[in-house]
């Protein structure tokens, strides 16, 4: 695995926005209108058209990367393995403009950061939902490799809920994998619908396959900018496993009467953390915590902040066609 580079609904700070106007700035590419188009070109031109004026070129002293702008006051999404040691960071838009860019707050657990910029006219990138794509589905990577800036590049979504290993040693789940090539200089930058809306913050690939390429889920991307526009960072607790999104049978939710028809299937277990201590076992399928149903990681992330730590708190879980009812304590993650 190689990291690339040196390299919302509502936002961060509760702002409403919608995508820019079709053509308001940005890569010229003739028209998404022009009739000797075949649909294919049209989807990834107006995903383009949408999404291309907020992303920025970002440079360090160690290299360039890619980021996006996702408020119109300035604050870009990017990755925290290209920011969090920069000694500077020069951000360039898409309309050549450059600012001084500064770092707000970087999550090394999740490699996401946040830095900002003061200017006007700013266009922030359209933020979609994650949990809604499927596999198959036409997804466009916008961004700097090898320095070439405004690269577009296109494929699919291969697979979801991916898990991969952070530069911090922590597991980040809900990951998108996708066979749009990225190359360094990608990291940080947007992975967007053909409807305009980022889906992904790309992060990652496989050299020297071809085709495997991961983004950071956008649903994890909100609630971790949130913290880090707040705060500067993110506290949170955690119960020792890794896991991914399962559908659940019809037949199992309608004879167990299951709030949710998906649940997070548990991967691995860390042998002494919580879930270990609490019984809960590799093949177990997560469906409540506390009193929230639980569909989705990402829902079981957000539930996983620092109020969590020390309170013994009921999780149910699904074991061979059966409910059961563990206490689990979760501890405080201290970046280890």
């Amino acid at each position: 695995m190689r990291r690339q580079g040196p390299e919302p609904y509502l936002n961060a700070l509760g702002a409403r926005f919608t995508a820019p106007d079709q053509g308001s700035g940005g890569v010229e590419v003739g028209g998404s209108a022009d009739p000797r188009l075949d649909p294919y070109s049209r989807a990834v031109i107006e995903a383009v058209d949408a999404v291309a004026p907020a992303v920025v070129n970002l440079d360090t002293a160690e290299g360039a990367a890619s980021g996006f702008i996702f408020t119109p006051d300035g604050y870009i999404l990017t990755n925290s393995h290209v920011v969090a040691d920069a000694a500077s960071l020069t951000a360039t838009l898409a309309d050549g403009r450059q600012f001084e860019a500064h770092l707000v707050g970087a999550d090394p657990e999740t490699d996401l950061a946040v830095v900002r910029i003061s200017g006007d006219g700013l266009v922030a990138a359209p933020l979609g939902d994650s949990s809604a794509i499927r596999v198959g589905q036409l997804v466009v990577a916008i961004g700097n490799p090898y320095g070439f800036q405004y690269t577009v590049t296109a494929g699919v979504v291969s697979a979801m809920g991916r898990t991969l290993q952070s530069d911090a040693g922590r597991q980040v789940n809900d990951v998108i994998q996708t066979d749009a090539p990225l190359n360094p200089g990608n990291s940080g930058g947007p992975l967007v619908t053909s409807y305009g809306e980022v889906v992904g913050v790309n992060t990652a690939a496989i050299v020297p396959a071809q085709g495997i390429c991961f983004a950071t889920a956008i649903n994890t991307a909100k609630y971790v900018s949130t913290y880090l526009v707040r705060e500067g960072r993110v506290r949170r607790s955690y119960i020792g496993i890794g896991g991914h999104n399962v559908a659940i049978s019809r037949q199992l939710v309608r004879r167990l009467k299951l709030p949710v028809d998906t649940g997070v299937m548990v991967e691995s277990v860390m042998g002494r953390g919580p879930a270990g201590h609490a019984g809960m076992l590799r093949g177990d399928v997560i469906v409540a915590f506390g009193e929230q149903p639980i569909s989705a990681i990402d829902q079981l992330d957000k539930l996983l902040d620092d109020q969590a730590v020390g309170r013994p708190t009921p999780i149910t879980v699904l074991r061979r066609a059966r409910l059961r009812h563990l206490t689990i304590t979760p501890d405080e993650y201290d970046g280890r």
